[in-house]
């Protein structure tokens, strides 16, 4: 075992002579703001101490934490994300993760129990950010983890009387992770495999981002607004858990359109506070853990249209190339592409459900395009709306045969049509 320093420990013992009243009244660098905490904490060690029997010059308390934590400690601050589903929350901190070449592993909390219960262990979580740095501790301490569906774990009113091991317990489970400690990470899959070895993983510098769409957080975030308007003919939402809550924002959703909808969520949840997550279910102490909160708004029309078209991977891109293989090519009319995302708008699913809009849409043209003459097809807005079908190009191929020559050859004429299918 190292030796420690015999100066510093004569300073410590001669700190500990002098008593707590020159480390809570002397220089506050380290400690402000806790009062009747400082003289209650910094008592007791000197209360245990026994033993001292004279008293020299020596340094001062704030002298030795100067001496030894002169050094300034930057903290990480966890992210909490929130907003519709489909908005790119998920996708952002992929992106970040690519860009910075860290470890990224992205947890699913609704798998997750309490330690003792059937289901994953919350230390699972640390075990698949190991994976991904290839069992490189020290890559994996400075990792992301991804917490989605994280609004899921929130506390159920109504059943206090019971054991939630699978909501609140397992946000008491993650406190310490969140904040810095040692977790032991079983090693599996790794060639020097033994049974029951472990290896340690310090999360203090790992950084957590969690993901949830907490539906109907904007109606507790209107309820906080206007709690301070008071009579008669006020509407009282005192009392009302979660599901109530959600259950009203979907009634009162289907009398609005879906642009006046997501405008009045996106108002809402940018005056988003910590109590109203407490509000919706999750702990104090585990909202604390996330000082960073993000509300992402929710896309519009012009928004999904270019997610259509300008990314890298975009839909239209990956379904040309699909029916590029059959050797047809695929076009979209300006009027199709807006009205495509209208539809995803009307069913609230987000940029997820672009692709099963497109699915849909060209699920029969490739189904006709295979060992068929079809050179292009086209889709309208009408095909979109229901009110057509798709329009397919057509290669009309004639074959002449020439005779009186020893050599018959083949003359191929390709003539173009276009043919709409009602």
């Amino acid at each position: 075992m190292p030796q420690q320093n015999p100066n510093i420990r004569q300073d410590n013992m001669a700190v500990m002579e002098q008593g707590p009243h020159n480390i809570t009244h002397r220089d506050q660098f380290h400690i402000t703001g806790l009062g009747n905490a400082n003289m209650n904490f910094f008592g007791a060690p000197f209360d245990n101490v026994a033993g001292s029997t004279t008293r020299s010059q020596a340094a001062t308390g704030s002298d030795i934490l100067e001496r030894t934590t002169h050094d300034l400690k930057l903290e990480k601050s966890n992210i909490l994300l929130l907003g519709p589903t489909g908005s790119g929350k998920t996708l952002l901190a992929q992106t970040i993760a690519q860009c910075l070449d860290v470890p990224f592993a992205i947890c699913d909390c609704t798998t997750l129990t309490q330690a003792g219960y059937v289901g994953e262990d919350i230390e699972s979580v640390i075990g698949k950010l190991l994976q991904d740095a290839g069992y490189s501790v020290d890559r994996a301490q400075v990792g992301i983890v991804f917490l989605d569906e994280v609004d899921k774990i929130g506390a159920v009113p109504g059943i206090h009387q019971l054991r939630d091991v699978g909501g609140e317990g397992v946000q008491q489970g993650m406190l310490k992770m969140l904040e810095g400690t040692v977790v032991n990470v079983p090693e599996r899959n790794s060639p020097r495999k033994l049974r029951g070895e472990t290896i340690q993983v310090d999360t203090t510098n790992i950084l957590f981002v969690a993901s949830g769409a907490y539906n109907g957080l904007e109606r507790l975030i209107q309820r906080r607004n206007n709690e301070n308007y008071l009579g008669f003919g006020v509407p009282s939402s005192a009392g009302k858990g979660r599901r109530a809550v959600a259950q009203e924002a979907t009634q009162h959703s289907s009398t609005q359109s879906a642009a006046e909808e997501n405008a009045e969520k996106d108002a809402a949840l940018r005056q988003v506070q910590a109590r109203d997550l407490i509000d919706f279910g999750m702990i104090p102490e585990f909202v604390g853990r996330f000082p960073v909160l993000v509300p992402f708004h929710s896309l519009d029309r012009e928004a999904l249209v270019r997610i259509l078209t300008e990314p890298k991977n975009a839909l239209v891109p990956q379904y040309r190339r699909l029916l590029a293989m059959d050797r047809c090519e695929l076009s979209f009319t300006d009027e199709a592409l807006d009205a495509i995302a209208q539809l995803a708008m009307e069913r609230k699913t987000g940029a997820r459900g672009l692709r099963a809009i497109m699915e849909s849409l060209l699920l029969e043209p490739m189904f006709e395009i295979p060992g068929s003459t079809i050179s292009e097809v086209q889709v309208t807005e009408e095909y979109v709306r229901g009110q057509s079908g798709p329009a397919y190009v057509n290669n009309n191929v004639d074959d002449s045969t020439t005779s009186g020559s020893t050599e018959a050859t083949d003359e191929e004429e390709i003539g173009t049509s276009i043919r709409v299918k009602q």
